[in-house]
């Protein structure tokens, strides 16, 4: 299998605040705005260099997304920036109304999602922010695996006319794709050609398929990888051709398996070319405190969960 190479480890909201950097001196319609987390969200730079174009709106989401709408009619591009639970769950009825039903351009940016948020426990730990926002008509769902990809997604969505929510994480993961790598709202990325089993990743684990992809090749399976960054609109395209070669598919997010990536696969397997598929996700459940590996470990969400699950839908095929 092709190896991929860590270039350093780097948290992907550093790459959502050089993207927003970049986007500052590139694109004079892009302001930001953050309920009160401008270090976690990393915007100090864009915020250094556009004074006159950040908004710090305090802690008071849900009057955040009204002013991002707001801002749109008057031709400007919104960023907001708040952690992913706060992003949603917490203002879900003023993105409903003012942004997606609105078909309003703001780009909900959404720093420390899932379990990897570590120690500061259930409460900010949202593992349901992709199915909210999926279910809603017109909103596009981005969910990049590293520092490169989401410096690119974020530049990239800048010039996409629509709703957009862009999730990243906290802790330093494998920056491996690379630099250049042009971003494709909706296009999949194949990192490894295979044929007995497909597995299809989004978010932080993506490097973990990677790990399992390597380890199973010792073992004499050959794993197709393919990484999910756009979970809507989805590549379905890229999964039924896959799936249609190698026969079987495990599904592979740092999200709650209902409603996240894994569904939405299964749906259009359904519709399409049914076949064994195996979820690496956690199980209708909150997390809890802890270290991102410990909770990574627990919940099943790492490169051996991903091996047995490959193993159990080889014996479905």
């Amino acid at each position: 299998m092709k190896k991929y190479i860590d270039q350093g480890k780097n948290d992907t909201r550093s790459g959502f605040g050089d993207g927003l950097t970049e986007l500052g001196r590139t694109n004079p319609n892009v302001v930001a705005l953050c309920a009160d987390l401008v270090g976690s969200l990393k915007m100090e730079k864009f915020i250094e260099e556009n004074p006159e174009r950040f908004f710090q709106i305090g802690i008071a989401e849900a009057n955040m997304m009204g002013i991002a709408a707001g801002l749109t009619i008057g031709g400007k591009i919104p960023f907001t920036g708040t952690f992913a639970n706060f992003s949603t769950g917490r203002v879900y009825d003023q993105i409903r109304q003012s942004i997606a039903y609105s078909d309003k351009n703001v780009k909900i940016c959404a720093s420390h999602a899932g379990v990897t948020l570590g120690e500061d426990g259930a409460t900010h730990q949202i593992l349901e922010d992709i199915g909210l926002m999926k279910m809603l008509p017109g909103m596009v769902v981005i969910n990049p695996c590293d520092y490169n990809q989401t410096k690119a997604a974020t530049i990239a969505i800048a010039d996409y006319e629509g709703p957009v929510y862009l999730r990243f994480g906290r802790p330093k993961v494998a920056n491996f794709t690379p630099i250049d790598q042009k971003f494709e709202i909706g296009k999949a990325v194949m990192l490894n050609e295979g044929t007995d089993v497909t597995i299809i990743a989004t978010g932080h684990l993506v490097w973990e398929a990677l790990i399992a992809a390597e380890a199973l090749e010792a073992q004499g399976i050959s794993a197709e990888v393919i990484n999910i960054h756009t979970i809507k609109p989805l590549d379905e395209k890229a999964i039924l051709k896959s799936v249609k070669k190698t026969g079987c598919v495990v599904t592979c997010e740092e999200h709650n398996f209902l409603g996240g990536l894994g569904e939405s696969v299964a749906r259009t397997l359904t519709l399409n070319h049914p076949a064994p598929q195996e979820f690496v996700a956690t199980n209708d459940t909150f997390g809890e405190s802890g270290t991102p590996e410990e909770l990574m470990e627990k919940y099943g969400l790492n490169n051996k969960a991903i091996e047995k699950a490959v193993l159990k839908v080889l014996k479905r095929k």
